[in-house]
């Protein structure tokens, strides 16, 4: 969702206001997901790098997730009127005792929605992280697990291990990744799962990208849909 700053910038806002028109567009945008049959939605909502910015900076943005995480929550929201469960992905133990509590709250709240829509939030997340992590607890659930005089093979970690300790299992991996205001970089955002995901660039900031754009996004996916189920498959045969 990159442009929210940006957005505040070019208006003269104050710090912070790009960020909640940003909030806004994420909530039009889910309903219309939900209305064409959509399952996942992942947003890249803090990097374990933004950690460098200046503190009050840091501070800021984490007062606002935590606000709105509550007000999905708490009050009359999209989350409830449509049942989405949320999940969160990333390195949680680096986020500040008060938004993690929300974030527990708001996974426990939401745990037994039955909407046909999950909102996975990646929050202090990198995909290279997340990587590292299921690295380690693939080689700690081997370790774990070998017999002294078991096969050899039992102690090889393969793509089915890694796969396993990933964010979001279970959910696929993307048909579609969008970044806003024409950034052409993943900035370690889902390296492992977008190996066949279609990559757009449109030039709006986030808080500019409207239902329209998106629908845009869906006819270019509809467009490449049996070109990346080709690359799928032949990836699957030669795995």
């Amino acid at each position: 969702m990159d442009g929210n700053r940006r957005y505040a910038k070019k208006r003269s806002m104050e710090h912070g206001s790009g960020h909640r028109f940003g909030y806004a567009s994420l909530i039009s945008l889910l309903s219309y997901c939900y209305d064409i049959g959509v399952h996942h939605v992942t947003i890249y909502v803090f990097s374990i790098d933004n950690f460098r910015r200046k503190p009050e900076e840091v501070q800021s943005t984490m007062d606002l997730i935590k606000d709105k995480i509550d007000e999905l929550v708490d009050k009359p929201s999209i989350v409830k009127d449509l049942g989405i469960r949320i999940d969160f992905c990333g390195n949680l133990n680096l986020l500040t005792d008060a938004v993690r509590l929300s974030v527990e709250k708001a996974t426990r709240i939401t745990s037994g929605n039955t909407g046909r829509l999950v909102l996975h939030l990646c929050v202090a997340y990198t995909s290279t992280d997340e990587i590292t992590r299921a690295v380690q607890t693939s080689c700690r659930e081997k370790r774990n697990g070998m017999r002294v005089d078991g096969p050899k093979e039992d102690s090889v970690i393969s793509v089915a291990d890694l796969e396993r300790h990933l964010y979001g299992v279970g959910c696929g991996d993307p048909d579609l990744l969008i970044r806003t205001s024409g950034e052409t970089r993943l900035s370690n955002f889902l390296l492992w799962q977008t190996s066949f995901s279609l990559l757009l660039n449109p030039k709006p900031l986030w808080p500019e990208f409207s239902v329209w754009h998106f629908m845009a996004a869906i006819v270019e996916y509809q467009r490449s849909f049996r070109y990346l189920q080709q690359k799928r498959s032949s990836a699957a045969k030669r795995s």
